[in-house]
């Protein structure tokens, strides 16, 4: 009696082998055996011709046992791994993989790298890599040396006003709360107003340190423009104040804390008081500072205090503000946020043209156009007029000129530049990055979009 042939299938063989029985059986189609597989029709055909010629064993793989196509070639592996030990084995898998092809001439996939690299041992998965130790560090001696500052999202009215950003001002020496300022979220301007107010009750602080939020840090890789610092951070160059930007929310632990802190007792507090606004919470925000210092903050090592009184050249109000080169156009105007500035036609502004002048953007709105230190007069032309109702009627041969006008701005994308500062501490939501809906950038309406209109104004 022949001894009986042991086969060994993968359960997607034992499934296709039961259906092709099925099918041999008269059970069910091929057209559904092909569904069910998920092939075609001619590879069930050629599946059912193998299991009725060699049985169940015709429909294991044939590769099974074989050598893997996708092999590397002899050798290529141990040149590999040999070049990687020897000039690379600090390297990324990714980056080790881009210099065996660039210098090397080993074209071989990242991920083939990165399983040679991890069987030899010279990488570690990060799930596999211990967790990073934060050893807590001393605090500085003295108050004002470091302040740490931090935006809190939270819902600090609990549905009495809609959630909204707590900034926290924080000395590291003393843990003791320096600022609090409630705002709609954090922004330049935002942070302009808030340290302006913190400037002006205690001085300039050696340092703050932060975390790295576009607020604080250039954090595009190839910025197109600039000095490498943000509109905040150029401030804080002005006024000689270092700029810190830690690489961990563990780093900056002190302002954290506190924040979950503020997260339990604020929110509370707020709520005793009956406060449901910003106003009235900023209101509030001294006399729980007082408070809190007096439960929390520690006595300082040193007792100087490192704050710096401000210099008399030294004017917040110009330094706290939103700048923006702009190049003067032969026709002695500059183009800021769908504006244009028209300069007086004077010999002291004829020798700007061709040169950059600076546009100075308040917290409150104000323009500024300055050059040399000196605010230029200057007449804004919008570029985004609009024609009202009352003109349409005013103008009797004009009127139905005027309300096509009109039909073509109710298509247009009206609003400034989104490039523009968001004035958050005024209330005000971000600029959207995307175009208004049913609407369009001015220079994408189209003649289709004048005849359109110019049909409407006919019904």
């Amino acid at each position: 009696m022949a001894k009986p042939e042991t086969i060994t299938m993968s359960m997607q063989e034992l499934d296709r082998l039961k259906t092709i029985q099925a099918v041999v059986a008269g059970q069910i189609k091929a057209s559904a055996a092909a569904a069910r597989l998920d092939l075609t029709r001619r590879q069930v055909n050629r599946l059912i011709q193998r299991y009725l010629d060699a049985g169940a064993s015709g429909l294991v793989s044939r590769k099974r046992g074989k050598p893997s196509n996708f092999q590397l070639a002899p050798g290529v592996a141990t040149s590999a791994l040999t070049i990687i030990r020897e000039r690379y084995q600090d390297f990324g898998p990714t980056l080790a993989c881009e210099k065996l092809r660039e210098l090397h001439g080993l074209v071989l996939a990242k991920e083939t790298v990165r399983k040679l690299m991890l069987d030899a041992g010279l990488w570690i998965p990060r799930r596999l890599r211990s967790p990073a130790i934060y050893q807590p560090r001393n605090r500085r001696d003295c108050i004002g040396e470091l302040i740490q500052i931090d935006g809190s999202d939270h819902d600090w009215f609990e549905g009495r006003a809609p959630a909204c950003t707590l900034l926290v001002y924080i000395d590291d020496a003393t843990s003791r709360l320096m600022h609090l300022h409630f705002t709609y979220s954090e922004s330049t301007f935002s942070y302009f107003e808030a340290t302006r107010a913190y400037l002006e009750r205690y001085g300039k602080p050696l340092a703050f340190y932060s975390d790295k939020a576009t607020v604080f840090r250039c954090n595009r890789k190839q910025a197109a423009g600039g000095d490498g610092y943000t509109q905040f951070g150029r401030a804080l160059f002005e006024l000689n104040i270092e700029s810190i930007c830690a690489n961990s929310s563990q780093a900056k632990g002190r302002v954290e804390r506190a924040n979950k802190t503020l997260q339990d007792r604020l929110v509370k507090e707020l709520r005793l008081q009956g406060v449901s606004s910003h106003a009235d919470a900023n209101g509030y925000a001294t006399a729980f500072i007082r408070d809190y210092n007096q439960r929390f903050a520690k006595p300082a090592r040193n007792d100087f205090d490192a704050h710096r009184p401000l210099r008399e050249d030294e004017d917040p109000e110009l330094i706290f503000t939103w700048r923006e080169a702009r190049k003067v156009s032969k026709a002695l105007t500059v183009q800021y946020d769908k504006t244009i500035f028209l300069l007086a036609d004077t010999p002291e502004m004829r020798r700007l043209i061709g040169r950059y002048i600076e546009v100075y953007e308040y917290p409150d709105g104000r323009i500024e156009v300055r050059a040399d230190g000196a605010a230029l007069p200057f007449v804004p032309y919008d570029r985004l007029a609009v024609v009202d109702q009352g003109a349409i009627v005013e103008n009797k041969r004009l009127g139905h000129v005027l309300q096509i006008a009109q039909l073509m701005q109710e298509q247009r994308d009206s609003r400034r530049g989104r490039s523009a500062p968001a004035r958050t501490n005024q209330g005000r939501p971000p600029v959207e990055t995307k175009a208004a809906p049913g609407t369009k950038v001015q220079r994408k309406l189209t003649l289709v979009d004048l005849e359109d209109a110019i049909k409407k104004a006919r019904h």
